[in-house]
Order: C-alpha cells, then structure tokens, then sequence
C-alpha cells in the first residue's frame, strides 16, 4: 500500500515561456496545486527548499498557508538545508505550520546540495565550529532540532516574568505533539541512510545518491532502504519507519504529454559528479500507461518504499500538472499496489 504526493522544486522565471514567472507565482501556484492534488486523492504535497535561487526558499509560510487550504493531504518538504537553520527558532515555526495543517506536517531536512552561491550559510550567519565541516554543522543543527521537538523543558524561567509561567523549565511553544516523529533525512549515502536511522528519523531517496556499487541507481537505492531499515531495527526503535523515493513520471495519456514528454530522453542512469563525489542519476520515466506499468514494476526501490513522491514540471502551469497527477493515479498507481 503506497502513498504517492508531488515534490515542487517552485521553478520560476521572468520567461515569456513560463507559466510561473515571479516568486509570487510560485508561491501561489503551490499552495493552488497542492489544493487540486488533494481533490484528485493525492496523499502528499512535498516542496524543495533552495536559497538564493529563483525557487521556492522560506518553507514555513507556504506549508502554513497549504495546511489552511487543505484538510487531508500531508504537506512536507524534501528536502530544507540544515546549514542554513537555526533549530529553535525552525522548531518554533515548524510547529506552528504543523498545528495549523492539524498535524499533518512532514519535514524532510539534509545537509544541503551544491548551491547558487559560495558558502551561503554565512550570509545567514552560520559557520562551523573549529573542527567540524559544514555538513558536520548541519547534523549538529538537525541534532538541536530534535531534541527540542521531544517538548521537554530546558530554559530557565524569568523569577519576574511578564506573563505567569507553568512550574519547571520551560520549552519552545508552540509544541506540536508528534511532530519529532515526522521528520525525514534526505541520505544520499548508505552510511548517511544508517545515521537517519540511530537518530529515529525517517528516509528520504531522491533521484541521485553516491555511486558506491557500480549498479543501476534503482538496485543501490533499494540496497540504501534495506541498510536504513536493518540499522533502524538495530536501534530498537519500536514504530515503524517510513521511506519515500522521488521519481520524474509521465504518463503519455494525450498529444500535449506526447509533445512534452515523448521524446524523453532520460530513460537510463546518468552519472556526475557532486563536491567531487561520484553521483548515479536515476532515469525518468515516460510512456504510455502500460508500458510505464512494467517500467515501474522492475525499480527496486519504488517496491522498498511506501511512498512516492514524483517530482512535477511546475512550470507548465497548475492545470497541467493535476493532469499529471490525475494520469498517474488514475491509470498507473492503482495497478502498482496504491489503495
């Protein structure tokens, strides 16, 4: 039984050929698909976070105004970059968003991915402390925002305070209970799947992870979720965790798909290089709805996984792309073992 949801990146540009040309638009035209996807029966409505770029950057507002809009889809993100991250000032608006969504908040969080600009955690403020590397900064602020969203009191209370204070120490409000249990890290290593895991963060696998095997992105990426999976019940948590995988998936249903998509040429494994790291790009998927079937029944790791996340052309418009939501659940997912 699998969810499936869109992941956004929030694509916009000042191009007379997009149909989402300022920051407003994008703004608004995810929070409108996100509304359609929930009416077609979509089970999640995910967006990237990408900062100094023409994307979609400060995510709280938008999940905010999704969770107002919306009454059961879940709303998330895959994934937000921890370096940039203050965990308690996060925790503080994660669980607003998440208290108005009604709890339906999931946060998908990483170190981060090359950027737009040199080193922009700085401009924000941040730096590694002496020693540590600016993905060790970012575990450290994703450690931080755990440990508050458990909703302990840790804060020493103010003898005179101006408003009356409950007994003890005090936590970060608003609290948003269950909310620590929603979060999500993106690994794009096995060693980095296996610390998800210890932490009693769920998985997040998108379309690229280190090459550590030489074999297809789809059998390394099932390989990953078996890793995280075996390491999680080596921890001893006792709720069971969950793994979503981002996919790019076209359903070729009519002659605007077919101009589109048709001449896709993404139909195997790329390979690249990110900060010097050998990458395997996973391949996208378009054709026509039987043929996509049996495509899609041979990944791995959509057959680990329990949800699927396919990542939209947002671009092209909110219109066209609840039709490429409605074509996959109406003539793919339902024979692939979703509801």
């Amino acid at each position: 039984m699998k969810k499936i949801g869109f992941l956004s990146f929030g694509h916009w540009s000042p191009s007379p050929q997009s149909g989402t040309r300022s920051a407003a638009d994008a703004l608004l035209q995810s929070i409108d698909l996100a509304v359609a996807a929930e009416e077609l029966g979509a089970d999640g409505a995910y967006f990237r976070v990408h900062h100094f770029a023409r994307q979609l950057a400060s995510p709280f507002p938008l999940l905010a105004a999704v969770g107002a809009r919306t009454s059961k889809i879940e709303i998330g993100t895959g994934v937000i970059d921890m370096r940039y991250e203050n965990p308690l000032y996060m925790a503080e608006d994660a669980g607003a968003a998440d208290l108005i969504a009604g709890g339906r908040l999931q946060l998908g969080l990483r170190r981060g991915s090359p950027e737009q600009v040199i080193e922009g955690w700085r401009h924000f403020g941040y730096q590694p402390a002496e020693g540590e590397s600016d993905a060790d900064m970012a575990r450290r602020h994703t450690e931080a925002l755990l440990e508050v969203l458990k909703g302990k009191g840790f804060a020493r209370p103010n003898p005179r305070p101006m408003f009356p204070n409950p007994p003890g120490l005090l936590r970060l409000e608003p609290h948003s209970e269950g909310l620590r249990e929603r979060i999500w890290w993106g690994a794009g290593s096995n060693k980095t799947a296996q610390w998800t895991a210890k932490l009693g963060m769920n998985l997040q696998s998108s379309t690229l992870k280190d090459d550590e095997t030489g074999e297809p992105f789809h059998v390394q990426q099932a390989k990953q979720i078996r890793a995280y999976r075996e390491a999680w019940a080596e921890a001893g948590h006792t709720r069971t965790p969950r793994v979503s995988v981002s996919r790019s998936i076209f359903a070729l249903v009519n002659d605007l798909d077919r101009m589109y998509f048709g001449a896709e040429r993404g139909d195997r494994d790329q390979i690249g290089f990110i900060d010097e790291t050998r990458s395997v790009f996973g391949r996208s998927y378009a054709a026509e709805p039987e043929r996509l079937i049996e495509q899609l029944r041979q990944d791995e790791a959509i057959a680990e996984a329990d949800t699927l996340l396919l990542t939209v052309p947002n671009q092209l418009g909110v219109e066209y792309n609840a039709h490429v939501i409605e074509a996959i659940l109406k003539y793919v997912a339902p024979e692939l073992g979703w509801r």
